[in-house]
């Protein structure tokens, strides 16, 4: 595989935009059509129409290794515990082992199961009988009529806005601890404190939006790392529920919507950018994605980009949550950034927490040093061909990008670099994709706002 734009530190880099490239090539004339199908609670379906190598032409292992790849993006970027493949019993004989107990993609099975409360499952039908697409976008956010309040829950720090007609009356931000709190009561009465300062700000309470990490169904906790203390026990009977009982006790009836803080990143993006068709991309301790499409609509999708594979390369760096090799999390956070110094000539302390590893490079940064220079080029790299593969679900206009990996000097290398790999090797998504990393002061403000416009007032 030949790139146009090589990552500098990481000679092995085999972009997984560069496999559906090939693959659609190689298989133009000879292949057979197959759609990879995701379906998730309601009944709403994702999918994805591809080409591979017909059946039995002694290119079984190429088929399951990109299928395989394909049905793992489609189901972090889209989730749910059903996949459909159709138009190949092969191939769905083996992805149905893959994604299976004990199989190689035992923790994506149980992370959905869940998520979702359902048994996974994956089916095999043949290609006329491939599931049709059925949606969950809603025109969310963007309400800004009335007396609303915006919560944001950090695993730093805790904002909450009185926002009035738009405008946001009065703004805080409290430094809590709940990634290091195992008691949930602790939660329930920081984010029940934060709601009844912003109401208070208000002459009443129309309507309350919550952005926060994790995922959501339905307005209810699934799984967010703010939890992370918490037993098993304690998360199903005290936390699931907890951003609705929340709203219960500001007012009987008022309207809450709770959306994943990538989403509304990427919503704040939109209504700064006054357009849709918004992918943000936030690199800090992982790396998170939020959505908004082109009728600017949130989708319901996870848009867990770090589980999302964007290298080919088995002998890539293997996440230690997941277990899987090649996912977006050891190239777009500070764990990227950790897992180059080494190949860039820079030795970090090992006492150091990846957060002030990071920092250390950051200084060099600063300082002019080329080896730090080298690793956000490397990383540059990598996020413009994953940028053309993230466009393999999402239609996009906008990119966002925004973390602690992407401050300073170092976040105008990664997007130079960026868009160097899309006017080289993808010109036709050159013409069409706008990359920006948005400055602090409206994101934080924006951020706050947005949240607020999430639900509609009845």
């Amino acid at each position: 595989m030949k790139l146009k734009v090589n990552a500098k530190l990481d000679p092995q880099f085999a972009p997984l935009s560069l496999v559906c490239r090939e693959m659609r090539e190689a298989t133009k004339d000879d292949g057979q059509d197959l759609v990879i199908a995701i379906q998730r609670n309601k009944g709403y379906t994702v999918t994805y129409k591809t080409r591979v190598y017909k059946d039995g032409t002694g290119h079984d292992e190429e088929n399951f290794d990109f299928v395989e790849r394909m049905t793992k993006a489609l189901l972090w970027v889209a989730g749910g515990y059903k996949v459909v493949i159709a138009g190949s019993e092969t191939i769905g004989a083996k992805i149905k082992e893959a994604f299976s107990y004990g199989g190689s993609r035992d923790f994506d099975v149980k992370f959905m199961e869940r998520v979702y409360e359902t048994k996974f499952e994956v089916e095999s039908v043949a290609l006329c009988d491939a599931p049709e697409d059925k949606s969950a976008a809603a025109p969310i956010g963007r309400h800004l009529d009335g007396c609303r309040i915006g919560f944001d829950a950090g695993g730093s720090d805790r904002k909450v806005s009185a926002v009035v007609n738009g405008e946001s009356v009065y703004s805080e931000e409290v430094v809590w601890f709940p990634k290091t709190n195992s008691d949930p009561e602790y939660h329930y009465q920081g984010i029940l404190e934060a709601m009844k300062t912003a109401a208070s700000k208000m002459p009443r309470v129309d309507a309350i939006g919550v952005s926060s990490a994790g995922v959501y169904v339905d307005n209810r906790i699934m799984v967010a790392s703010l939890f992370l203390k918490v037993s098993d026990e304690d998360f199903d009977k005290k936390v699931k529920n907890m951003y609705l009982d929340v709203a219960k006790e500001i007012g009987e009836n008022i309207p809450i919507e709770v959306a994943n803080d990538g989403d509304v990143t990427a919503l704040a993006g939109a209504m700064d950018l006054d357009d849709n068709a918004v992918l943000g991309v936030a690199m800090g301790t992982s790396e998170a994605g939020g959505y908004v499409d082109p009728d600017g609509n949130i989708t319901g999708w996870l848009n867990e980009l770090a589980f999302v594979p964007v290298d080919a390369c088995k002998n890539a760096m293997v996440d230690e949550w997941s277990g899987d090799y090649g996912c977006g999390v050891k190239y777009f956070s500070q764990d990227g950034v950790i897992k180059l110094a080494p190949f860039a000539g820079i030795e970090l302390d090992e006492n150091l927490s990846p957060a002030e590893k990071l920092k250390v490079v950051q200084k060099l940064m600063a300082e002019g040093d080329q080896r730090a220079a080298d690793i956000y080029d490397t990383i540059g790299a990598y996020f413009g061909y994953a940028i053309a593969f993230y466009t393999e679900f999402y239609d996009i206009k906008h990119v966002l990008i925004m973390g602690r990996v992407t401050s300073g000097e170092g976040g105008q290398i990664l997007l130079s670099r960026a868009q160097e790999v899309l006017d080289k090797e993808f010109p036709e998504l050159a013409k069409k994709i706008q990359l920006h990393i948005p400055d602090e002061n409206s994101r934080r403000v924006g951020q706050s706002v947005a949240a607020a416009s999430l639900p509609e007032i009845n």
